[in-house]
């Protein structure tokens, strides 16, 4: 008997009443080629997960089902259980819809393969792709009573192709905003089930940036479900929230959640309890209708999975680091990421911030300078110049990031493509500071942009003074990865003759660099600014601001813009002081940079007949080009 005489037969019998969860804990076998907990599958194992199950199967009158979840909650089975069941329990035309072709395809050979080989119940239904005359392949699925199609939300193929009563779409707040010209991805998706009365729409993601993200607006559109978890002590019913951990941040070695109600703490043994007695309530039942919307941070990952240490863990690891914290905030707390702090930066504001400590002199903390250089121009521009900003870093008292200082910021004018500017930025570089231990400081990383008019010229004098810790750096919007990339060798110009490769030029990680920019101004104590700072300064330094935008493709990405008629290289020289400071801390054992540079203020090494650098010497006793901001 073939699979479609057995379907035919099956559908003549009285069909077992069943829902995604009880078909999924009686049929459903997890593979160990997708699974970590390979075997029989077991709603208990994530107890949460019944509820959206029970709202997908057909005997719900809700159409729509979004899950806003953090990573690893078991989003993804879920959606598999339910493809599962609608092959063998109620088959109809399927769509499930990744953020991605590639993404399909690897979802199809790593997940849905496995699943369809190794549960019996599927197997005899779906014959393997490789089959001669199957009717099957990676994004096809063809099984009695309906077949199952798999596309990606960046081609407008996959959303028109065909009517279908059941559409998946998977992670949509990293679907792109246009699809082809032919409009919203999810909305093209969606209009593939008009036809159908019992239809049933499964929408899933992670959040992503606030104002822009997909499951969010869908998630605020549902009655907004939450889970509720009684406390082991007091019984009180409560959403489990990262606020109410309590750790130490210095020793991370106990990890307990304290009650809002009763204010006993207890460890995370009591969460399979808790879970397993849960429930999910709406917390906007005006929105009743025909979507029904789920929420669902971290901490209710099943034990096992991800332990609240983890999640601490990760928090103090990206707590200094706003690219870090993003993710983290994403994946973790199931939030979107807000650049909100941003948008409160003006310069006037900051002006109360600035510290008693005057320019050219080092503030007691700092270990380490790093001069950050922006070109200006060239080719006989009237507005050439190299803007030249030196900062000082120190550890932060927590120990887990760095805390900056202006030192000073001055302006050589002139062509960067003649020798000049070049001699004055030399004696900048060589200057020496006191601090006030009475040790003579000098500069440890330079950093000189590379992008401008005057390229050829930038990597000659890096090149030449590479033993100073000078290096040639070039910009790039790309966010993610390294703060700064490894070296790559240059061709450069010297006395009229090309040298193959003879410089070496970092990759900037700008984005990023900027994040913590910003956040440590929006945090108290974090970024310091001398007794002269003046509003000008600061309007260059808070120029920019994060935005959303559509890329070529159509996607939404978080990208930084200038402000309207705003000049801007006072951050480009932060930016590139920091990327120099970073450069030197991959060349300590982890940890211990500033224990080096601390160890050489209490043995220095530097003569002490030198002279220092103050605001008076720079400008008027070593070069009379060098202006101070």
């Amino acid at each position: 008997m073939n699979a479609w005489e057995k379907g035919f037969l099956d559908g003549l019998r009285p069909q077992e009443p069943l829902t995604v969860d009880a078909w999924s804990d009686k049929y459903r076998i997890l593979s160990s080629r997708g699974a970590a907990e390979p075997g029989k599958y077991r709603t208990d194992r994530a107890p949460f997960m019944r509820e959206p199950m029970r709202e997908l199967s057909t005997d719900s009158p809700i159409q729509r089902v979004v899950l806003m979840f953090a990573a690893q909650l078991g989003k993804s089975e879920t959606m598999l259980n339910w493809v599962a069941y609608c092959i063998d329990y109620a088959p109809a035309p399927m769509l499930l819809i990744q953020p991605s072709l590639s993404m399909a395809q690897r979802l199809s050979k790593q997940r849905l393969e496995p699943m369809l080989q190794e549960t019996p119940r599927l197997a005899d239904k779906i014959p393997p792709a490789r089959s001669r005359d199957s009717g099957n392949s990676q994004y096809a699925k063809i099984f009695p009573g309906g077949f199952l199609a798999i596309g990606g939300s960046n081609s407008a193929a996959s959303l028109r192709s065909m009517p279908a009563r059941y559409i998946g779409l998977d992670e949509i707040s990293a679907y792109p905003g246009d699809v082809d010209g032919e409009g919203d991805p999810v909305a093209l998706a969606e209009k593939r089930a008009s036809t159908f009365t019992k239809r049933k729409i499964f929408l899933t993601s992670t959040p992503t940036i606030k104002g822009s993200c997909r499951i969010e607006a869908e998630y605020e559109e549902s009655d907004q479900r939450k889970f509720y978890c009684g406390c082991p002590i007091c019984g009180f019913y409560q959403v489990l929230m990262f606020d109410q951990l309590r750790f130490d941040s210095k020793k991370l070695d106990k990890v307990e959640y304290e009650c809002i109600s009763c204010k006993e703490r207890f460890d995370e043994t009591a969460k399979t309890t808790m879970l397993r007695k849960g429930e999910w309530r709406a917390t906007k039942p005006d929105n009743a209708g025909i979507t029904a919307g789920f929420w669902l941070n971290g901490l209710a990952s099943p034990m096992g999975w991800l332990s609240w240490f983890e999640i601490c863990d990760e928090f103090l690891k990206a707590k200094q680091n706003p690219a870090l914290m993003r993710t983290w905030v994403n994946t973790r707390k199931a939030e979107t990421f807000s650049y909100e702090y941003q948008e409160k930066l003006n310069a006037e504001a900051l002006m109360d911030t600035r510290s008693d400590y005057l320019p050219g002199t080092i503030p007691e903390p700092v270990v380490c300078l790093c001069m950050g250089v922006d070109v200006q121009g060239g080719m006989g521009s009237a507005t050439s110049r190299l803007e030249v900003s030196c900062w000082g870093y120190a550890p932060e008292p927590s120990g887990l990031a760095e805390n900056m200082y202006l030192i000073d910021h001055n302006i050589i004018y002139g062509d960067p493509n003649q020798g000049e500017v070049w001699t004055g930025l030399d004696v900048l570089l060589n200057a020496e500071y006191e601090h006030p231990s009475g040790a003579k400081m000098k500069i440890s990383g330079c950093a000189v942009d590379s992008g401008g008019l005057a390229t050829s010229s930038v990597y000659e004098w890096c090149m030449r003074r590479r033993n100073k810790g000078v290096i040639a750096i070039k910009g790039s919007s790309r966010s993610g990865g390294p703060i700064i990339g490894k070296g790559s060798r240059v061709d450069i110009n010297y006395s009229g003759r090309v040298r193959k490769k003879s410089g070496v030029v970092y990759l900037l990680n700008t984005e990023d660099i900027k994040d913590r920019i910003f956040s440590k101004i929006k945090g108290s104590g974090k970024i310091f600014f001398h007794a002269q700072t003046t509003e000008e300064y600061f309007k260059e330094l808070t120029g920019e601001y994060r935005t959303q935008k559509t890329n070529k493709k159509g996607y939404p990405v978080s990208t930084y813009e200038k402000k309207p008629n705003q000049a801007v290289e006072k951050l480009d020289c932060c930016v590139y002081s920091y990327s120099a400071y970073q450069l030197l801390t991959k060349t300590a054992p982890k940890g211990k940079f500033f224990d080096i540079y601390a160890k050489k203020l209490l043995n220095p090494t530097n003569s002490s007949d030198k002279k220092t650098l103050n605001s008076k010497h720079a400008s008027s006793k070593q070069a009379n080009f060098v202006n101070q901001w």
